[in-house]
Parts: C-alpha cells; sequence; structure tokens
C-alpha cells in the first residue's frame, strides 16, 4: 500500500494507545450448552478484520466508548453464540460453547486525525492493523474469541470500530446484518429484524448422497516455477467505473459465443485472465478459479433473509493456462458463467454431504479465490454518528484472494485488491490499462 504522507513528505506512522481487554456479556441471561455450526460454516473458519471510520460534523467522540460497548451487550442477547467461545465437537467438528462470558471489548485512542489514515482502500496490515486487538499468542481460532471489538478515539472527534470476527459465524451478508443492527440499537432503536437461528436446517443427509463432481476440493499440481518470491509481495488496488465495467462487458459479448453476461462475470474472467498470464505459467498448468454464491435464493426452500451463519457455497472453474490466456475474453467468462449455474439446491446439498464423508476443504493450490464484498452494505452502518467515512478490510487473508469492494456514494464502481509477486505485479498492472 502506498504510505499516507504528511505536508513535509515523511511517512505518516499511525499511534495507537491500546487499553486492557475487557469481556462484554449479554444484557440479559441467555441460552448455554453447545451450538451447531454447518458444513459450510467449518470450511471457513478464517478470522476477517474490518474497520469502520465515522466522524460526524455536530457529535464528539467522548461517549462512544459507552454507546457503542452498551449496544453490544444488548445485541448479544439475539445473537448470543458470539458471547461463546469455539471448541471442537466429538465429531471433530467446530461448534460453539454458548458460555455466555461475553465478546473482547478494547478501549483505544490515537493522537493522529482520521483524515491523516489516507487511502485505506488498499490492504495495509502494518497501520490498519493497530486498529484491531490482535491475539499474537494464539496458536489457533480455538483461542481466538469469536467476536472482538476495539473502539479507537481519534483526536479530531472521529473514531474507528475496528472488528475481529471468525468467519465460521457468518458470511458477509450476515455479519453485515449484525453491525447494522448493532448500531440501530446503538441509535436508540429495537432490532429490526432478528436473527434466524437454526443452522441445522443445513445439516448434511444421512446417509451422505455426493451427486456432483466438486473441484474446489481437488488439489492442483504446480508444475510452474516463475514467481515463488512470495516474501516480495506487493499489494493493489485497481478501481473499476461504470464505463470500464461496460467496456469488459461489451468485450465479452463481441465475439458472438455469450448472449449475455453481469458485470461479476465479466470482471471475474477478466482478472483471472489477466492474473494468470502476469503469472507467466507453462501453458498446460491447470488452474482453477474459486468464488462464492450466495445460496439463500437457491436452496429449496430458500434459506431465511436473516439467516444467522454461513449459507454461501463455493463454486469453481478450471481451465490449463495456455487456453485460457490464449482464448478472447469470451472463454474465460464462458466458465465464471458456468460455475454460477453449477450452484442448484442439489449442488449444494452435494457440498454439505461431501464434506461430511471426506472433511476436506478447498485447496488454493494454484488457484485464485474471488471474494466479493461489492454487494454488501459497509455503508450503512450507522451507530449514530452518521454512516462510516470509510470502511474496509484491514488485510486479505490469504495470498490467492482477490477482493471486490465498491467505490464511492453511488456504488457503481469496484476496487478490485490483490497481492501479487513484484514481477508479475508489474505485468499485471499494464493488463489493467484498458
Amino acid at each position: 500500500m502506498e504510505k499516507a504522507t504528511t505536508n513535509n513528505n515523511t511517512p505518516f506512522e499511525l499511534t495507537v494507545k491500546q487499553g486492557p481487554p475487557c469481556l462484554v456479556p449479554a444484557a440479559e441471561e441467555t441460552q448455554k450448552g453447545l451450538y451447531f455450526l454447518s458444513n459450510l460454516d467449518q470450511n471457513i473458519a478464517v478470522i476477517v478484520r474490518t474497520i469502520y471510520c465515522f466522524k460526524s460534523g455536530d457529535r464528539g467522540n467522548d461517549d462512544v466508548y459507552g454507546v457503542v460497548k452498551d449496544a453490544l451487550s444488548k445485541i448479544l442477547v439475539h445473537y448470543y453464540p458470539l458471547a461463546g467461545r469455539l471448541t471442537v465437537s466429538s465429531e471433530m467438528k467446530l461448534i460453539v460453547d454458548c458460555t455466555g462470558e461475553g465478546a473482547v471489548f478494547v478501549e483505544a485512542e490515537s493522537e493522529c486525525e482520521l483524515g491523516e489514515l489516507g487511502d485505506i482502500t488498499k490492504p495495509d496490515p502494518v497501520t490498519l492493523g493497530k486498529l484491531v486487538y490482535d491475539f499474537p499468542g494464539a496458536k489457533h481460532v480455538l483461542e481466538i474469541p469469536p467476536l472482538v471489538a476495539q473502539v479507537t478515539k481519534f483526536k479530531c472527534g472521529g473514531f474507528v470500530l475496528g472488528l475481529c470476527m471468525n468467519h465460521c459465524m457468518f458470511d458477509g451478508i450476515g455479519a453485515m446484518e449484525f453491525v447494522n443492527g448493532w448500531g440501530e440499537i446503538a441509535r436508540g432503536n429495537l432490532l429490526k429484524s432478528p436473527p434466524f437461528m437454526d443452522r441445522t436446517i443445513l445439516k448434511a443427509r444421512n446417509p451422505p448422497k455426493i451427486e456432483f463432481p466438486h473441484h474446489e476440493f481437488a488439489e492442483i499440481e504446480d508444475i510452474s516455477t516463475s514467481h515463488k518470491e512470495e516474501n516480495n509481495m506487493l499489494y493493489r488496488s485497481f478501481r473499476f467505473d461504470s464505463e470500464k465495467l461496460e467496456h469488459l462487458r461489451e468485450t465479452a459479448l463481441a465475439d458472438g459465443t455469450l448472449k449475455k453476461c453481469t458485470t461479476f462475470e465479466a470482471l471475474s474472467g477478466f482478472v483471472w485472465r489477466a492474473r494468470t498470464e502476469a503469472l507467466d505459467l507453462k501453458p498446460d498448468q491447470e488452474t482453477k478459479l474459486l468464488f462464492a454464491v450466495d445460496g439463500r435464493s437457491r436452496f429449496d426452500p430458500p434459506i431465511p433473509n436473516n439467516y444467522f451463519g454461513n449459507a454461501i457455497v463455493l463454486t469453481n472453474a478450471l481451465s490449463r493456462a495456455g487456453p485460457l490466456v490464449e482464448n478472447g475474453p469470451s472463454f474465460s467468462v464462458g466458465l465464471v458463467q458456468e460455475a454460477v449455474r453449477l450452484v442448484t439446491d442439489g449442488y449444494m446439498r452435494s457440498a454439505i454431504d461431501y464434506f461430511e464423508a471426506t472433511r476436506a476443504r478447498p485447496s488454493l493450490a494454484s488457484t485464485l479465490l474471488i471474494t466479493t464484498w461489492s454487494r454488501l452494505s459497509f455503508g450503512t452502518t450507522d451507530f449514530g454518528w452518521g454512516p462510516p467515512v470509510l470502511s474496509g478490510p484491514v488485510a486479505l487473508p490469504e495470498k490467492e484472494v482477490i477482493l471486490f469492494l465498491s467505490h464511492g456514494r453511488e456504488k457503481k464502481s469496484i476496487n478490485v485488491l490483490l497481492g501479487l509477486p513484484a514481477p508479475a505485479m508489474e505485468k499485471f498492472e499494464q493488463l489493467m490499462e484498458i
């Protein structure tokens, strides 16, 4: 990430003083015992760190700790597993022990101005990581509570809410419903849409029925030797405005192979092809694209909109690097479309059962995983200081991940965030010039 600089061009260093972590239990007595996590939750137990920056023209930050903390205790009544701790069940799966001990809350302060953070649309774990409380001694996810919140006051009157949440607790849509509901309560309102808590609706069938091939779990042999210098990774953000996105769509449709295509399909196909070319993979190197599809409306019957948990399913496309790069844009976009079409109720139930039978996790070898946050309602969170002036991830979870984030007030532009070894990034930057 390009560092923000002060007026005299010296690099800006964020200083944050963290107070001791405290536990915030639910405001009322809640259910105890073990809480089931589905196989869609098991597959995705990674820590996700996000920040939300707030600054109001007419309200300072004096009471922010109390407001956010009090609302947290109230929303935990509804989302009580977040006050528990992850453990391992007798079936050797992740499960939540609803101990009620509470979410972790940290009060922090910075002598800096919020504006000095600069462009947070590029992941910067060193700077932005100071705004999220970390557990440096944690050896695995079981040692990190499911929800950790840090509120950092800035001297300009603004503040940042930094969240550290385990993805096994909810997908992006569920997480945004939780954070927006938390803000609703902070503004003195009742929770409009309490969560649907029963994850057993996504239980595996007994016996499991694997009815589709599940290449998302396949381990691909890496036969390419180029650009292995991962210690020299560069992270960049590329903005695609509505004109560029429309241009990508038109280019994908130009040869008449495809009858229609969405912005997501056009952008995913373009980025997969460009990254493959930039990495200079051998022509017969197999490469895999993974991306999540929201299964809420695709399950039969549909999953409730306020479902607390992961209702996303990974789908996949496979191609050798040679055809992917040599063919026109309609080839890669067509593969993306086929991957979207795969996701039916039968396919998703088969994926749940596949994990039940094999305990396999999706492999990221020779893989690009696209995570789409561009449809998430980051901009609507309001704790009483108005919507966030900035929001986004602290870092990319893995080097194989590319993130699509919406940009601007109208949300018509998409920022593409990714990391590549330095030589590959140079080539990728050239391919982005459209």
